[in-house]
């Protein structure tokens, strides 16, 4: 499994912003308000990935218990997922809230859904750091990394 890349992410959240964009045009006045529910959902999920990111990081290095190796594969596999549902939720809240915010004096519907999709566009960004940060944390250390780390076991071939 390679890294996730950045332009993966941008490529998808730019689809998706256009194509809610283009379906906004013909639907938008059919809809009810955007649900804030979204919101806390992406955001715990952003929270615990952080966390766990931290703990996989160090758990690597030798701080604390070892990990399991399926379970950092298990975890790159989440990060992974993650990122791309952030970049795509995150698409969709950014196509909804440029169709939206031309309009926001118009009416408070308007306005609401601004709100309700910018804030979601930023638990989607939220969740894409954290998934991107939880996957380098899973990064199995080199050599040079674990000479970098204090108490960390000396190399062969490295200096005692």
């Amino acid at each position: 499994m390679t890294p996730t890349r950045a332009r993966t992410l941008v490529l998808t959240a730019m689809v998706c912003a256009a194509g809610m964009w283009l379906l906004l045009q013909q639907v938008y006045t059919s809809l009810p308000l955007l649900p804030w529910s979204g919101v806390p959902a992406l955001a715990l999920l952003a929270i615990a990935e952080a966390i766990c990111g931290r703990s996989v990081r160090a758990r690597l290095h030798g701080h604390g218990t070892p990990i399991p190796p399926i379970a950092v594969a298990r975890l790159a596999a989440l990060a992974k997922a993650s990122s791309l549902a952030g970049a795509f939720i995150g698409g969709l809240a950014a196509g909804f809230l440029i169709y939206v915010a031309g309009s926001v004096d118009k009416s408070s519907a308007y306005r609401s859904d601004a709100f309700a999709s910018g804030a979601t566009l930023g638990a989607a960004a939220l969740l894409i750091a954290a998934a991107v940060y939880l996957e380098y944390g899973c990064r199995v250390p080199t050599g040079r990394d674990q000479d970098a780390e204090p108490g960390g076991p000396p190399q062969s071939g490295a200096p005692r």
